[in-house]
């Protein structure tokens, strides 16, 4: 007897067995026109994102004689020249500014990723200790808040202004993103955690070998989401910092585009016209951009996984 192999269903809009499949009956065809409203729609849109980005890099990367002909902002490149890169990264201030964020975005994140998942996982236990009085207090503070004064004084009276620590613990955890992390921690099977107490696992050992495994995507995103944060945060930095040498890159950048102070080591390229200022600005948002920039595509496929699941499970 010859073997019959049964073959998938197959639709004349659909030949191929991994083509999208066929839309519901009731659901209506799309049409020509709204496909191509739909289309110009996000060309659009991306067109109004890239462009000032592009606007921004060729400027960055533009003599001064291509700036002065141009009158401003350059859209079309001529005479590429990385001068205004090389000044800045040459050791001077913004070199400084540019080291302190990336050392107070990466301990920051590690510190603060630390602090909640201890505090996610422990509140993901609904038999621990204070339990529910912990998280009503957690959640009490992301309607009502002390205020800026009292947090200034707070700050103040623990020795940490003009440190870099007032740059990290004020904003060290957010409530919020707890909360995320909780919601995907309960969701996890009970019986692994169960199988693994079972086993003589403590605490620490399961969440390490077997909570934290399973929620690489939710770690993924928190973690973008506080570097991001540390990365671009200014406001503590300008608020309990006084010595310039100890600012961070965003600051420099306030002072370099709005103040219009040029950064320590290039005031007299400027001067002499070697250098054009609005380069130097263009090259100082390129550089606290491009982080973030070049981070958010390898994070990109989690957000979905993490963010959505932590909040439906939450």
């Amino acid at each position: 007897m010859t073997a019959v192999i049964d073959k998938p269903p197959t639709d004349e809009r659909t030949p191929f067995r991994w083509a999208a499949p066929p839309r519901p009956s009731w659901e209506e065809e799309p049409r020509k026109a709204g496909l191509a409203g739909k289309g110009l729609v996000l060309t659009l849109a991306c067109l109004g994102i890239l462009f000032p980005i592009w606007i921004v890099v060729v400027t960055s990367l533009s003599s001064r004689k291509t700036i002065d002909q141009a009158g401003g902002l350059v859209m079309v490149p001529k005479g590429i020249t990385f001068i205004a890169y090389r000044e800045l990264l040459s050791g001077g201030q913004v070199t400084r500014a540019a080291v302190i964020s990336v050392l107070v975005t990466l301990f920051g994140t590690l510190f603060s990723m630390a602090v909640s998942v201890l505090c996610a996982y422990g509140l993901s236990r609904v038999d621990s200790l204070g339990h529910r009085w912990l998280l009503m207090l957690l959640l009490a503070t992301m309607f009502f808040s002390a205020g800026l004064i009292p947090t200034y004084l707070l700050v103040q009276s623990l020795g940490l202004t003009d440190s870099y620590l007032a740059l990290i613990l004020p904003s060290a955890v957010s409530v919020f993103n707890i909360l995320v992390l909780r919601g995907f921690f309960m969701g996890i099977s009970p019986e692994l955690i169960d199988s693994a107490r079972i086993d003589g696992a403590g605490d620490f050992r399961i969440l390490r070998q077997i909570v934290m495994p399973l929620s690489r995507a939710v770690l993924a995103v928190i973690t973008l989401f506080y570097a991001v944060g540390y990365w671009s945060a200014w406001f503590n930095a300008s608020l309990y910092l006084n010595d310039q040498n100890k600012m961070p890159l965003q600051n420099v950048m306030i002072q370099l585009v709005q103040k219009q102070e040029a950064p320590v080591g290039l005031g007299q390229a400027i001067k002499t016209g070697e250098l054009s200022g609005l380069a130097v600005q263009m090259a100082v948002m390129v550089m606290a951009l491009l982080p973030v920039a070049v981070l958010s595509p390898f994070v990109q496929k989690h957000f979905k996984k993490g963010m959505l699941t932590g909040a439906v499970k939450g």
